[in-house]
């Protein structure tokens, strides 16, 4: 495969490189990032830096600066520490959750209710968006890198609606868990959403904005698409499936104990396949000076990585701002 520009429709043009180009720049991102203490250097893998220059369309710079904010922010934010007891009260209305069935790409399917909104604390839904995803990537199968993301709008209002949690979702997803999204299903949204979500465009990257597809449940077409994703014994009876059981809390919290336990015990150099997969990283010393981003980035780029977020910290936005976001930060609108 030669090296060239293709266009795509997700983002205008992308660049279409051969794997030996493909891997002389994920070389060059390494030398860049320089030695890092054991456990982010399993996190650095070949397919963790591919990802990061796919998000920068290959260009080394913008790929390395982004990596390099994320290494800080896991540094900071330890998000491979999070455990289910710190965020059981945000999960027990079922507003985020990661299934237990795939989609027919073999992705993880993550299921989020706006209605099921439970917590006023942009602090504590970005922490178990967070734990969401460390989770769903822990749970990756070999070879998967991208995930779905189910939203059911059944009861949605604008009370739903936060510009907090949307740009602070956004900023998570897009620029700590880049090219993780494969398709973000909104389902059945009423028909004041849609320019809601246009409003919500300028949060986003193109090919994060162009993975989110309408499904409504009347269209003769809906079914099809339901079908040719998902197994429907599996799917839930919400999104069109056969599948009755609804979630469990109870079935859910264990689920995701067992896998607390994995988190604990699976990061070790003792077994450098599950680099691949990705899931969190123990804490370690990292001096952020030794990460310094480059001073002469693009100014687009310094935006992404407002160290305001990597702490934790709410932005601070006008009360007006509050009626113009859509529910879908909460859940979508990141992960590419």
């Amino acid at each position: 495969m030669s090296a060239g520009i293709k266009k795509s429709p997700s983002n205008g043009s992308e660049k279409k490189l051969s794997c030996e180009e493909q891997q002389a720049k994920i070389n060059e991102v390494k030398k860049l990032i320089g030695p890092l203490p054991d456990k982010l250097s399993i996190y650095c893998s070949d397919a963790c830096i591919s990802r990061y220059l796919r998000a920068r369309n290959w260009n080394v710079k913008k790929a390395t600066k982004m990596l390099k904010a994320t290494l800080k922010w896991r540094s900071e934010y330890k998000p491979e520490e999070i455990r289910w007891e710190e965020i059981a009260r945000e999960a027990e209305t079922g507003k985020i959750y990661r299934t237990n069935y795939f989609d027919k790409h073999g992705r993880p399917v993550l299921v989020m209710r706006p209605r099921c909104q439970n917590s006023k604390s942009t602090k504590g839904q970005i922490k178990y968006l967070v734990y969401c995803m460390e989770n769903a990537v822990l749970n990756l199968p070999p070879g998967q890198e991208q995930m779905v993301w189910m939203i059911d709008f059944e009861g949605f209002n604008l009370s739903n609606i936060s510009v907090k949690v949307t740009r602070e979702t956004a900023h998570v997803l897009q620029d700590r868990y880049p090219e993780h999204l494969g398709l973000a299903i909104l389902y059945n949204p009423p028909k004041f959403f849609e320019p809601f979500f246009s409003m919500v465009k300028p949060f986003l990257e193109p090919k994060t904005y162009n993975k989110g597809k309408f499904v409504y449940s009347d269209d003769d077409n809906a079914k099809k698409i339901m079908e040719d994703l998902f197994d429907m014994d599996k799917l839930e009876a919400a999104f069109g499936g056969n599948d009755t059981s609804g979630f469990d809390i109870n079935k859910y919290a264990e689920r995701m104990k067992e896998d607390d336990k994995k988190m604990s015990t699976i990061w070790t150099r003792g077994n450098p396949s599950l680099a691949a997969s990705e899931p969190g990283v123990t804490s370690a010393a990292l001096s952020l000076d030794s990460l310094k981003l480059d001073s002469d980035s693009d100014a687009s780029d310094d935006e992404k990585t407002d160290i305001s977020s990597s702490h934790g910290i709410e932005p601070e936005v006008s009360d007006n701002d509050e009626t113009v976001a859509a529910s879908t930060g909460n859940a979508t609108e990141g992960v590419h």
